[in-house]
C-alpha cells in the first residue's frame, strides 16, 4: 500500500475501480474556469461591533453580484466566471471596491474574516425569509451563533461523476488550505485559543465536514436525498461538505476556508485548489487509484489546522500522520502541484504568494499581535477593516 492508504486498498477490496474519464470528452473550461464567493461582516465604525445592516448595503448593490446570508450582518459577493488568476484578482478587487463604496455611504465597515471579536447578539437578527426562519426554528443555537464568514472557491467540472471522484481525492490536502485562511482567533470578545474558531462553529452543522466515501454522482445524490428525507435538513442547499459538487452550477466547490482579509490569501488558495483539481482530474482520467485515509485521521488533520493555523504544525497527509511545520506542509503541497501550476502559468505567482504567506503568518496571528500591542479589540476590528479595504 502507498503511505497513508488504508486497508480498503488491499486485496479483496470490493469497491469498483476508479472510473477512467477521457480527457477528450471533458467540456471546454473544465478545471480551468473558476469563481469565488466571499462573505463579509458588516460592522459599525463607531462601536466596531457586528450590526444587522446588510440589507441597507444590498439595496445599493446589483443582485447578480451580491446577496445576503442567514444573518443580516453578512454580505456575500459572487464573482463572474474567470479563466485565470489575474482576471479573478481584478474581479474580486472590483467587487470589494463596489461593496466598500456602499458601506462608506452608510457609515459602515466591512471585515473579510472568519469572525469579528466584538458582537452584541441583541443587536443581530436572522434575515427575514421563510427558509431562514425555518433554519432558526430547527437549529436554534447553531443558527443564532452562525456569526461567521467564509470564502468558497469553485472550479468548473461539468461531469458530476468526475467532480465526486476529485472531491474524494483532494480531501487530504484541505487542512493546509484551511491553515492558510485562518482568520478567526476571537469569539464573542475572547481569544478562542484557535486560529480558526469559525471552522469549529461551522462543523457543528449536521452535514458539515467530510462526505464519507462515495464513488459516483448517483451515490452523492442518493446520500443527499436520504439526508433530506431524514428531515435533518430541508433541502440540498444545506449540504455543507468541505468540498462538494455544487448544488446549482457545474463546479467543484471548496467550502472549508475562513474569509480572508488579505486578497493575496484568496488568490493563493484559489490557485492551489485549481491545481489540485487539475492534478486529480488527470489521475482519474488515467485510472489511478486514490489514496484512502481513515475519516478520523482526516478530521484530526482538520482540527490541527484549525487549532494552530500557520503558526504550528500540520499533519503530513497523505505521506504520514505525523505533524510537520505548517510552512513545510505548504511547500510540500506547492511542490507536488508544480507541473499543474506551470501548465496553467500560475507557478511564479502562486509560489511567490505561498512564500509570502509563510513569512507573514496567518491573519489569526496578525490579529493577536494587534491585540497584544494595544489591549483593545477595537484595534483588531480596525485592522481587519483596513486589510479588507486595501484592494479598494
Amino acid at each position: 500500500m502507498r503511505p497513508g492508504a488504508s486497508s480498503a486498498q488491499s486485496a479483496g477490496d470490493s469497491r469498483p475501480a476508479p472510473r477512467a474519464v477521457s480527457e477528450d470528452t471533458l467540456t471546454a473550461g473544465d478545471a480551468t474556469s473558476m469563481g469565488v464567493e466571499e462573505e463579509f461582516h458588516v460592522v459599525d465604525l463607531a462601536t466596531r461591533e457586528l450590526v444587522a445592516e446588510a440589507p441597507q448595503l444590498l439595496a445599493h448593490l446589483p443582485v447578480e453580484s451580491f446577496g445576503g446570508e442567514l444573518h443580516r450582518s453578512v454580505v456575500e459577493s459572487k464573482s463572474a466566471v474567470c479563466g485565470g488568476l489575474d482576471e479573478l484578482r481584478g474581479e474580486l478587487a472590483r467587487l470589494r471596491s463596489q461593496l466598500a463604496s456602499a458601506a462608506e455611504a452608510e457609515g459602515l465597515g466591512l471585515a473579510a474574516a472568519g469572525t469579528v471579536p466584538l458582537v452584541d447578539p441583541l443587536r443581530l437578527a436572522v434575515t427575514p425569509s421563510t427558509r431562514y426562519a425555518r433554519m432558526l426554528d430547527d437549529y436554534q443555537l447553531l443558527a443564532r451563533e452562525q456569526l461567521i464568514c467564509g470564502v468558497q472557491v469553485h472550479v468548473q467540472l461539468s461531469d458530476r461523476d468526475l467532480a465526486v471522484a476529485v472531491a474524494q481525492r483532494v480531501s487530504p490536502f484541505l487542512p493546509c488550505l484551511l491553515a492558510l485562511s485562518a482568520s478567526s482567533p476571537f469569539w464573542f470578545g475572547e481569544d478562542s485559543g484557535y486560529a480558526s474558531a469559525r471552522s469549529l462553529v461551522w462543523q457543528r452543522w449536521p452535514t458539515a465536514g467530510l462526505s464519507g466515501e462515495i464513488s459516483s454522482a448517483a451515490e452523492h445524490d442518493a446520500l443527499v436525498a436520504d439526508l433530506v428525507a431524514s428531515e435533518v435538513i430541508s433541502d440540498p442547499g444545506m449540504i455543507y461538505f468541505d468540498v462538494r459538487p455544487s448544488a446549482h452550477v457545474p463546479t467543484l466547490e471548496l467550502r472549508i476556508m475562513d474569509a480572508c482579509p488579505n486578497l493575496d490569501d484568496v488568490m493563493l488558495i484559489a490557485g492551489l485548489f485549481r491545481a489540485l483539481v487539475r492534478r486529480e482530474r488527470h489521475s482519474v482520467a488515467m485510472g489511478v487509484a486514490p489514496v484512502r485515509i481513515a475519516a478520523p485521521l482526516l478530521r484530526a488533520a482538520m482540527w490541527r489546522a484549525a487549532r494552530s493555523g500557520m503558526e504550528g504544525r500540520l499533519l503530513d497527509l497523505p505521506q504520514s500522520p505525523r505533524p510537520i511545520p505548517a510552512g513545510d506542509s505548504v511547500r510540500g503541497l506547492l511542490g507536488g502541484l508544480r507541473t499543474w501550476l506551470e501548465e496553467s502559468r500560475d507557478w511564479h505567482q502562486v509560489s511567490a504568494l505561498a512564500e509570502d504567506a509563510i513569512a507573514r503568518g496567518s491573519s489569526a496571528a496578525q490579529q493577536r499581535n494587534v491585540y497584544q500591542r494595544s489591549g483593545r479589540l477595537v484595534d483588531v476590528v480596525d485592522h481587519l477593516v483596513d486589510r479588507t479595504l486595501i484592494p479598494a
